[in-house]
C-alpha cells in the first residue's frame, strides 16, 4: 500500500484536528464527537480506549480462526484514534510518542523492561 502521504503527516494531521476540538480552542461537543469526548473527561474516553483494546483483541482472536484479518486494522485504527484523543487532552502529540518509539529502537524489548524495573526500584522510574 503506497500513499503520497506519509504515516506521520496523517498521524499529525488527525492530531490537528483533535486538538482544535479541545474545549480550550472552542470545540463544541453539540457538533463533534472528539469534543464531546474530552468535554466529558478521561473517565469517558479512557473507558472508550479499554473499549477498544478489547475489540482490538477480539478481532485477532477472530483472525486466528478464519475471520477477516482486515477487520484488526479497523479496531487498531479506532484504537489509536481514541488513544490520540487522551494525547491531545494530555497536551501530547503522536509525535512524542513516535519520539519515543524511536528512541527504543534497537534496544532488546527485555533489556528495555529489565532496566525499567530497576529505575523504578530507584525511584527513577515513569
Amino acid at each position: 500500500m503506497t500513499s503520497s502521504i506519509s504515516s506521520s503527516d496523517s498521524l499529525a494531521a488527525l492530531a490537528a484536528v483533535i486538538e482544535s476540538r479541545l474545549p480550550q480552542n472552542g470545540g463544541d461537543p453539540q457538533a463533534s464527537y472528539v469534543a464531546r469526548l474530552l468535554h466529558q473527561g478521561p473517565d469517558v474516553f479512557l473507558k472508550k480506549i479499554g473499549e477498544e483494546a478489547t475489540e482490538v483483541v477480539m478481532a485477532a482472536k477472530d483472525a486466528d480462526h478464519g475471520g477477516d484479518k482486515s477487520k484488526i486494522v479497523y479496531e487498531v485504527a479506532d484504537l489509536w484514534f481514541h488513544c490520540m484523543v487522551a494525547l491531545a487532552h494530555y497536551g501530547l502529540t503522536p509525535a512524542d510518542v513516535i519520539a519515543e518509539l524511536d528512541r527504543r529502537a534497537g534496544t532488546s524489548g527485555i533489556e528495555e523492561k529489565a532496566l525499567r524495573r530497576v529505575l523504578a526500584r530507584e525511584g527513577n522510574g515513569k
